[in-house]
Formats: C-alpha cells, structure tokens, sequence
C-alpha cells in the first residue's frame, strides 16, 4: 500500500505516494544527514535528472543512502 505525503517544493505544494519502507529509509538518510524529511526531498526533487518522477528519484536515493544495512539494496551486477 503506498503511503500519500504533501509537501511544499518551490512554494508550491505537492504530494509524493511511496511505500512506508521508503519513506523510513528517506528517514534515517535525512537524520543521517542532519536535515529533515522535508529538506531532503527538496534536495532530491532539485537534483533529480529532467523526465525522472519525483517518487522514483526518492526511492532511488532512499536505497543508494540509507544508513541501516538491512535496508539497503546492491545494484544488480
């Protein structure tokens, strides 16, 4: 089930659907950070390539950086 989030970027507001998982990775990497959720989604959201969907660029970050070593996920070889 995908868990619905709003959140303001740019001055606007916007809502984001991941999974719970995603947004507890998305989590510890923004305290792992020091930052908040917030903050981190609007980094991620400014940072993302043209054409790549919010929640996919999230969930791309919350599995490249998440802290907790159970959470994270190689890439396939």
């Amino acid at each position: 089930m995908l868990e619905k989030r709003s959140i303001t970027l740019s001055g606007h507001r916007t809502s984001v659907a991941l999974e719970p998982e995603f947004w507890s990775a998305l989590a510890l990497v923004a305290k792992a950070g020091g930052c908040t959720l917030a903050a981190l989604v609007a980094e991620t959201d400014a940072a993302r390539p043209p054409g790549r969907p919010l929640a996919s660029a999230l969930r791309v970050r919350a599995l490249r950086e998440c802290p907790d070593e159970a959470a994270r996920v190689s890439p396939r070889r």
